[in-house]
């Protein structure tokens, strides 16, 4: 076999293959064989018909056509091999010479990893926060804690946020109550925004007694996405009263004998979760500063993909939220133009972090072990609720192995970046690297809260993933 690489573009390449019709014999034999046991021929048992007997009675084109359709992919394989190039999609075949017991030519159009120089590891240096623990964040822990075991208190005044207040509602549309659209003595805190939409402002500044009606739109059920209307009555408002912060409530609620060592374990963890907070932006500041200094002619093919998975994404979770693309784009305070150009941003930078942390791994001869892919298997089961076996069997199932092992292979390149920058926090003490590493693979680190309380994940290749019901669920 001969093969040939033209450039088309710093990231397409074309491949020009030539075999003889030698190299194609496992092929042909394969296929004398599957057409064979297909047809029937007077005085030949199935799949025992000779080659001679078969070009007459199906053609010999037919039997070409087979052969060629198994050989191409294996002799595409072999010429990426000896051309040592990097396909990053699947290629466009063109068969251009098919000479019968002569020679098979096809050519082969695929993007490929773009060539680019990897700066000096050793010359990235970065700056995260400082993590200092105050007294306002352990009064602020220790007061969440107190709320978990607040008492409610019946109060004669309007509700307000933080209050719960006792509710019946009925949905209806046309007149007709929606199916399962209705509840009795539901508990609800006001301003908290966890019921439907339209609850707050029809319950905030009401009384016991009051009754008030709003609109909404259904987000589950067969009339999902349809506009409802929905009566309310206030049945009772509740204040929510905490406990006194005192030495028996500390170990009555928790166990610690005072509240001064209840306050010292919050100090702890507290400092704990700054220093998880702490590693996320180094290791986030490290490959901004490595991709700064990376020039790298992006794969169209692969870009578009990306843009494309951004972009169903983003419509899945709006329609799953019951809104509309023009709702969802005024709470963001964009135009449909300005989100677009932040989401191919976006976009574009993902797609230079995963062949930037590609070419790292390879030149850094990075391996994942079969310890390491358990390890991130368990991780992932545990997060997404599942037994490790069944999430593997669905890894598996969905084709998705390869890339698991590609985003575990990019992390390990991370962080072998993050071993020769310098990183410092703002008061210039250099980050302890062996604390940090400890910290990242705790627990914790697998799943993070942004401002919203809405669960996300962090892949080794910086990108952020939110965690949807589904994923839990599954």
């Amino acid at each position: 076999m001969q093969s040939s690489v033209e450039t088309l573009s710093p990231t397409k390449v074309k491949l020009t293959v030539e075999a003889g019709f030698d190299e194609l014999k496992p092929e042909l034999d394969k296929a004398y064989k599957t057409i064979g046991s297909q047809v029937k021929v007077q005085g030949f048992r199935p799949g025992k018909v000779p080659p001679r007997i078969l070009d007459q009675r199906v053609g010999r084109g037919v039997v070409l056509e087979e052969a060629v359709n198994e050989a191409i992919p294996r002799l595409y394989g072999e010429a990426v091999e000896a051309t040592s190039i990097t396909p990053l999609a699947r290629p466009e075949i063109e068969v251009t010479e098919l000479a019968d017991n002569e020679k098979l030519a096809f050519t082969a159009e695929v993007e490929v990893r773009p060539e680019f120089a990897l700066p000096d590891f050793s010359s990235l240096e970065v700056t995260v926060d400082d993590v200092v623990v105050s007294d306002e964040d352990v009064t602020e822990q220790l007061d969440g804690l107190r709320e978990r075991f607040a008492a409610l208190k019946p109060v004669e005044r309007a509700a307000v946020d933080g209050d719960f207040v006792t509710l019946d509602l009925v949905a209806t549309m046309d007149g007709q109550e929606v199916p399962g659209g209705s509840a009795q003595g539901l508990s609800y805190e006001v301003g908290s925004g966890t019921l439907i939409d339209g609850i707050d402002e029809a319950v905030r500044d009401a009384q016991a007694g009051d009754a008030r009606t709003f609109q909404t739109v259904l987000v589950a059920g067969e009339l999902e996405g349809q506009q409802a209307d929905v009566a309310v009555t206030v049945r009772a408002v509740n204040e929510r009263v905490l406990p006194e912060a005192t030495d028996e409530w500390a170990q009555e609620a928790t166990g610690f004998a005072t509240l001064e060592e209840l306050k010292a374990d919050i100090r702890t963890r507290v400092d704990r979760v700054k220093r998880l907070q702490q590693g996320v932006d180094a290791r986030d500041k490290v490959l901004e500063s490595l991709l700064s200094q990376v020039e790298v002619s992006l794969p169209e093919g692969l870009l578009a993909a990306e843009v494309d998975w951004r972009e169903q994404t983003t419509e899945d979770q709006v329609g799953q939220a019951g809104r509309s693309k023009d709702d969802f784009l005024a709470e963001q305070g964009k135009t449909a133009e300005e989100w677009d150009a932040e989401l191919r941003e976006g976009a574009a930078q993902a797609v230079k972090a995963q062949l930037v942390l590609d070419a790292v791994a390879d030149a850094e001869e990075v391996q994942i072990s079969d310890a390491e892919l358990n390890d991130q298997l368990i991780r992932r089961a545990a997060r997404a609720g599942l037994a490790p076996q069944d999430y593997a069997n669905r890894v598996v199932q969905a084709g998705q192995i390869g890339a698991l092992i590609a985003e575990v292979r990019r992390g390990k390149a991370l962080a072998t970046v993050m071993e020769a920058a310098t990183i410092k926090d703002a008061s210039g003490n250099v980050v302890d690297l062996e604390q940090l590493r400890d910290d990242m693979a705790s627990p914790e680190a697998e799943v993070e809260h942004d401002d919203e309380g809405r669960p996300f994940h962090v892949h080794g290749d910086g990108t952020v993933h939110y965690l949807d019901e589904d994923e839990h669920q599954h």
